[in-house]
């Protein structure tokens, strides 16, 4: 099974519930933890010397290069690319890096044979190592400098065996690097804050696993029982979503948090939480 974690925004705990979720499942079963955040993972953080580290994968990225004693400048290449990351004048071809997602599709269109081949740049790994004998711990990382993370986001997923549960935590916001993380999945958990900016992000997030027609639930992080931000829970009702849990705002959870600890591990209240998330989730799901 696959669950993905995505929230609209960063800071509503996203990479928390992933962690927490990921620990305890790993308490009943083989467990991958995979951190798809590619600009900045951060969940090994939690497991501080836990890890070890057993491998890592470059990711590249394909970048047309061009031949000008071949190429003949008809310019089909340009009309080809949607990215605008190749621009054809009379005697000169420019290839704007930095635009292009590596798709070749320049060199498919290209009517001269030869006149545009593919160089491999480097923008990104993949690591991996164990965090227990249930628990293993997968991250993509982007160079610094690259614009897009969709290529290590993709092949970070590629690189996890499907052998068991896998947990993923995704990029915050709704880009490209989003959708690739949560294409495929079995269920989205959609992280939440009882915010106006909490709302508007969740209303985002939600339309793109509407859209892709993938099944999901709500956790509430920061949530205030006694006083419930009541916009939040009206968009929550109307689009007939699971809540599959409430975290509150507690003193408790912001001291183990501050200190790098996994929740679930050092609060018994927080371990339920997450106890039932995952009999919700992964085995009643």
């Amino acid at each position: 099974m696959y669950i993905a974690v995505i929230s609209g925004k960063g800071g509503t705990g996203k990479t928390t519930v992933s962690v927490n979720l990921a620990y305890v499942a790993s308490q009943h079963e083989p467990v991958y933890l995979v951190d798809l955040d590619a600009e900045e993972p951060n969940g090994h953080l939690f497991f501080k010397d836990k890890i070890e580290w057993q491998g890592e994968e470059t990711v590249y990225k394909k970048l047309p290069r061009v031949n000008l004693d071949i190429c003949t400048f008809c310019g089909e290449c340009q009309k080809a690319c949607q990215k605008g990351a190749i621009v054809v004048g009379k005697k000169t071809v420019m290839v704007f890096d930095n635009l292009c997602h590596g798709c070749m599709l320049c060199q498919y269109v290209c009517p001269e044979k030869g006149a545009i081949t593919e160089e491999l740049k480097p923008i990104g790994y993949v690591r991996w190592g164990k965090v227990s004998d249930t628990l293993d711990y997968y991250m993509g990382l982007m160079n610094i400098g690259e614009l897009s993370a969709t290529p290590v986001v993709r092949q970070a997923k590629h690189k996890v065996p499907g052998d068991r549960l896998i947990i993923a935590d995704g990029a915050p916001g709704a880009s490209c690097p989003v959708v690739e993380a949560i294409d495929g999945a079995d269920y989205v958990i959609l992280v939440t804050e009882p915010t106006p900016f909490g709302l508007h992000d969740l209303e985002v997030a939600h339309d793109i696993v509407r859209e892709l027609g993938l099944r999901a639930g709500v956790i509430i992080n920061r949530d205030d029982k006694d006083n419930p931000f009541k916009p939040l829970e009206n968009f929550i009702r109307d689009r007939e979503l699971p809540i599959l849990a409430r975290i509150p705002f507690s003193r408790e959870i912001a001291s183990v948090y501050s200190r790098g600890g996994i929740l679930a591990e050092h609060l018994p209240f927080v371990r339920d939480i997450f106890e039932d998330v995952y009999h919700k989730v992964v085995k009643h799901g």
